[in-house]
């Protein structure tokens, strides 16, 4: 597959239309929200392209990525959403909305799997091994061509596998609690935002 792969720096160009769905996906410093800054913002409109979005870290000013991010008529597929949009809304300080999420997805319609990665779901869904490698490399500096691939791949394939696990879901009679699911990811962001880690509906 041949990928069209655009980095742009600090935001997307203002005239850029991707659709009415795309694919988001963040790389961060690591995985502590107030520490570990957000480097990049990659999105796919799933016509085997990816925008990578190098940020500002002196100032998060992105107004064209930020008023995709919170369009509710746009809608964001993302593959474990928690993660980036903590990070989106405590660095770029807005509200991500109209989401899908593969591995909410995955863990409802995969019962037969334990394994719910993105490599996983490629493997399966699109037939092709991803590499990992440079998943834990420094998104913070200078990219290299192959960080730029990772990323790409990161949210071109998503999609078509969350196309594919919808089917199972709708199959099996679990999409509405699929969909309320994502209601409640919102708030399981704030909770994480707000240091509540544990499972507040544990004994």
């Amino acid at each position: 597959m041949n990928i069209d792969i655009k980095l742009h720096k600090d935001d997307l160009p203002e005239d850029l239309n991707l659709g009415n769905i795309i694919a988001v996906d963040g790389e961060f410093m690591g995985l502590n929200v107030k520490r570990d800054p957000l480097c990049l913002i990659q999105i796919s409109s799933g016509n085997s392209d990816a925008h990578i979005v190098q940020l500002d870290r002196s100032s998060y000013n992105a107004p064209n990525l930020k008023k995709i991010l919170s369009d509710d008529l746009i809608t964001k597929i993302f593959h474990y959403g928690r993660a980036d949009m903590a990070h989106i809304k405590y660095y770029l300080k807005t509200e991500t909305k109209n989401i899908l999420d593969t591995k909410i997805a995955s863990k409802l319609a995969r019962s037969y799997s334990d394994s719910h990665s993105l490599k996983t779901l490629i493997k399966e869904f699109i037939n092709i091994d991803v590499s990992k490698q440079f998943q834990s490399s420094d998104f913070g500096g200078e990219l290299s061509p192959a960080q730029l691939k990772y990323c790409a791949n990161d949210v071109i394939y998503l999609h078509k596998i969350h196309d594919e696990l919808n089917k199972i879901l709708k199959r099996e009679h679990r999409i509405d609690l699929y969909n309320n699911c994502l209601k409640f990811l919102k708030t399981r962001v704030d909770l994480d935002l707000a240091l509540f880690k544990d499972d507040i509906w544990s004994h």
